[in-house]
């Protein structure tokens, strides 16, 4: 184990620096992931059943259409694609995750219902002119990068069809900075991390220019070898999110809090839903 490595990797690095492992295309990992997004008891991986309800519900009221074609992007397991299919829209849903979308095939297949799931990078998409509604739920636009944003957000805007519409969720300038500088660690036989013995070391930092908060973990094997992730997570105004939209021709924005219920992780006010028109 190299200590003087793992002591630089803990030090506060420049916005944006990259970790040496991403947890969605690692196989126990994401086996992981998948068990969190169905888990009803808590609002992590994806929301409660309850909360997509609402969501859905919320959704159909803004944007008008009995047979939209619709794309969710980091659509996981397909608990949003099934309830959207099941309503009569056609659905195609894109995920990174291998374990996620084998998951909804198989759910759709038992459901009876016609989604076209894509196992891909969305920083990938190169549609044009194709869908009337694409989402992206549960503050997935606010992970990316600057440039990454930017990138995605101009392929959207071609993918849609003229008057189609982006609908998507972030965190906002009420989220809660209390456990911003908090360092953790955590030990296990087996845990989410590694089906083996591990050590995880977690900090989370914050980089008030960006408004952005890094959440960075190492984890550290038996044998010394470790690997670093790290999470970026932006907070936006409505202001930043008219801005960032505008640039890459979007019109017609609107932004909207209080859409969903309290959990146990944010409040209401704390998250922003966003719609905006090609």
């Amino acid at each position: 184990m190299n200590i003087v490595n793992i002591i630089n990797n803990s030090q506060k690095p420049s916005p944006y620096t990259p970790g040496t492992a991403q947890m969605w295309v690692d196989e126990y990992i994401s086996s992981r992931l998948l068990h969190v997004h169905l888990d009803q008891s808590i609002d992590l991986a994806s929301r409660k059943e309850s909360t997509i309800n609402t969501t859905i519900n919320w959704i159909l009221e803004k944007i008008d259409g009995s047979q939209l074609d619709i794309l969710d992007l980091g659509c996981g397991p397909g608990l949003y694609a099934e309830k959207l299919a099941g309503l009569g829209h056609r659905v195609t849903g894109i995920d990174f995750s291998t374990h996620s979308i084998d998951y909804a095939k198989i759910s759709a297949q038992k459901s009876k219902l016609n989604i076209c799931y894509r196992n891909q990078d969305y920083l990938a998409l190169t549609e044009e002119n194709r869908y009337d509604l694409i989402l992206m739920i549960f503050t997935d636009f606010g992970v990316l990068t600057p440039e990454q944003r930017t990138c995605l957000a101009a392929k959207i805007h071609k993918a849609l069809k003229p008057g189609g519409t982006f609908l998507f969720d972030v965190l906002n300038k009420h989220t809660s900075p209390e456990k911003l500088g908090r360092r953790d660690w955590e030990t296990a036989e087996r845990g989410f991390w590694r089906p083996r013995p591990y050590l995880c070391l977690s900090d989370s930092l914050y980089y008030p220019n960006e408004n952005v908060t890094l959440n960075q973990h190492i984890v550290i094997e038996e044998n010394g070898s470790y690997d670093l992730y790290r999470f970026w997570v932006h907070t936006f105004s409505h202001a930043d999110l008219k801005q960032i939209l505008t640039t890459t021709g979007f019109k017609a924005i609107s932004c909207y809090d209080g859409v969903i219920p309290d959990s146990e992780f944010c409040s209401s006010n704390s998250v922003t839903f966003c719609t905006a028109q090609k």
